[in-house]
């Protein structure tokens, strides 16, 4: 895996050295889809262009349709804000980087598909578990910016939704994530959980969460 993401990066400075891709194009649009489609060329892949656009939060359009049903804990997740952090080279490295640094701590939590899920109802209703804690509430979805608000009664708590090769991805602020882990789990101030929090604030832009697969 670490070899396919050095490779992707280096895959972005060859297009963005030889085409002039960190900022606009020629024509004054936008460069991500060039740059997109600069490796696409590279690579050779359909697959591969789908992917890291699928690290952009907002970038595939999804509906609240594509989030029903229940979702399993797969792997860390993270995904990034902006395109321009796609587009640099460092931005695939980095991901993958944030993945890595969050296995650690999600397995010390022994965090899987069983006791960390979500499902969501076409009726607005949301239930599951985080680390074998119930929650569940309302929920809301914004397509036009991707934003999945889940209403509970002890907070509210607001993450990104992004597809994955496998699933869906649910993003948050680092400290918001670290929050609400602690809250659930009762462990305030356990160092091990602390890590969350600090580790992603290395990443200027990105958010963490959890990758899942669909069961129902």
């Amino acid at each position: 895996m670490k070899k396919i993401i050095i490779s992707l990066a280096a895959c972005f400075s060859m297009v963005m050295a030889g085409c002039g891709m960190m900022g606009n194009n020629a024509n004054g649009n936008n460069g991500l889809g060039n740059v997109l489609n600069g490796v696409l060329g590279v690579l050779g892949s359909e697959s591969t262009l789908g992917s890291l656009a699928d690290l952009v939060i907002g970038s595939v359009k999804l509906t609240q349709a594509d989030l029903i049903g229940t979702w399993g804990y797969e792997a860390p997740g993270c995904a990034f804000t902006s395109e321009n952090l796609l587009a640099k080279a460092g931005g695939a490295v980095a991901a993958g980087q944030v993945k890595e640094k969050l296995a650690p701590v999600y397995n010390s939590l022994a965090l899987n598909a069983e006791n960390t899920n979500l499902t969501f109802a076409n009726n607005g209703q949301f239930s599951g578990r985080i680390k074998g804690i119930p929650v569940g509430g309302t929920y809301t979805f914004d397509p036009s910016t991707s934003a999945v608000q889940l209403n509970m009664t002890i907070l509210k708590l607001t993450g990104y939704a992004t597809r994955t090769t496998t699933g869906m991805s649910f993003t948050f602020e680092s400290k918001k994530l670290l929050n609400f882990i602690q809250l659930i789990t009762s462990l305030t101030g356990n160092s091990t959980i602390k890590t969350v929090g600090d580790l992603s604030k290395q990443f200027e832009g990105v958010r963490v969460g959890f990758d899942m697969r669909r069961y129902q």
